[in-house]
């Protein structure tokens, strides 16, 4: 195989590809990127960790066509210190890749190609698109909910599914770790008719999102009820899905939560950030109390003493005192955009329903704490 390459264009797609390879491998090849040059011109970078698997195509100027599997950190921590706009040769023959740029030469070890797992798709019955900056906000306001906890998997990533609602079809996506629930719901795209329900891992949703940043237009996206496949641009990202139920979250929703609090998202985001300054570290708790047009804002540690503030905003209902987690309420009301946002709230032990308004496509919940 031999090929040349612009510095930035391999930089980019390593970039891509590399991510996704685990540090640490128990299985030599995992650590590679498998590079295939074809006598059309396109340079095919692979890589995967069993799970997730991601494909770039690039333009190269190909001499000879080859396919070979290289370090992915070391080709990518090599291509990254070359000068900026140097042309990269790559050249593989005998267990050897060959770099060259300008007056800097590599040599390092590759691995055959046919010991490179590919991850085998099968059928994708269902396949539809959805615009760039919709896929950005669907997971940009959900991912944060994602549980880290392993013994529960099924929550590890974005459970996405179909259902009818008052406005129609629609297509949600929802993320939970037990203490908030946040919901994104768009109209159902075409195509997504029958979509068996599905949870997308959590690192195939961080893997997406950094590709989404530099596309345009629309992304194909093909599942079955094991698999899931995105096609942006020269990108195809497959992944392997969580094999798990994942819980009714519309039972935790609450319907009847009779008292509303309106207020500025960003007031009552550094009003959070700033008492829980002091807040102890493993409790994370502020008090929120609520009288009429106000909310004062209350941590108190054995440790670090007490932090108190108070916020004007709109409630008229009778007084109320509620605990949350600080960090949990802060990840909330950062996914706000607007300058509103609203609280329906019960009583100290039920959780508080958020949103900006009635009609907008993000939903969160949010379980109180004792303080």
């Amino acid at each position: 195989m031999k090929a040349t390459i612009e510095r930035a264009v391999l930089l980019k797609s390593l970039g891509h590809v590399q991510s996704v390879v685990e540090r640490r491998n128990t299985i030599p090849i995992l650590s590679n990127v498998l590079i295939e040059a074809d006598a059309s011109g396109q340079l095919k970078l692979m890589a995967t960790d069993l799970d997730l698997q991601v494909v770039e195509t690039v333009a190269a100027k190909v001499e000879t066509p080859g396919t070979t599997t290289v370090s992915a950190h070391t080709l990518f921590e090599i291509a990254r210190k070359l000068p900026e706009g140097s042309e990269v040769s790559l050249s593989a023959a005998e267990g050897k890749m060959q770099v060259k740029a300008g007056r800097s030469n590599f040599n390092l070890p590759t691995l055959p190609r046919d010991d490179f797992p590919v991850i085998a798709e099968g059928e994708l019955p269902t396949s539809f698109e959805l615009p760039v900056a919709e896929l950005i906000q669907i997971i940009d306001k959900t991912r944060f909910a994602i549980s880290t906890e392993e013994t529960r998997y099924y929550l590890n990533g974005i459970f996405f599914h179909v259902a009818e609602d008052a406005s129609g079809p629609v297509l949600k996506a929802a993320a939970t770790d037990g203490h908030r629930l946040a919901r994104y719901t768009v109209t159902r795209p075409e195509g997504a008719t029958g979509m068996p329900d599905v949870i997308v891992p959590r690192k195939c949703v961080g893997e997406i999102r950094k590709l989404l940043d530099e596309a345009e237009g629309n992304v194909e996206i093909s599942l079955s009820a094991s698999k899931i496949r995105f096609q942006l641009g020269h990108a195809v990202l497959t992944s392997k899905l969580i094999d798990g139920t994942f819980p009714d979250y519309s039972r935790v929703i609450p319907t009847a939560n009779d008292k509303l609090l309106k207020v500025d998202p960003k007031s009552l985001f550094q009003g959070v950030d700033r008492v829980s300054t002091i807040a102890s570290e493993k409790t994370r708790a502020v008090k929120v109390g609520l009288d009429k047009d106000r909310i004062t804002l209350s941590v108190t540690s054995p440790e670090n003493g007490t932090a108190a503030e108070e916020l004007p905003a709109g409630y008229d209902s009778e007084p109320l005192e509620i605990g949350f987690n600080a960090r949990y309420l802060s990840d909330i009301l950062a996914q706000v955009d607007g300058d509103n946002v609203e609280l329906h709230l019960a009583d100290a032990n039920a959780p508080t329903l958020i949103r900006e308004t009635e009609k907008s496509p993000a939903l969160y919940v949010l379980m109180p704490m004792r303080v």
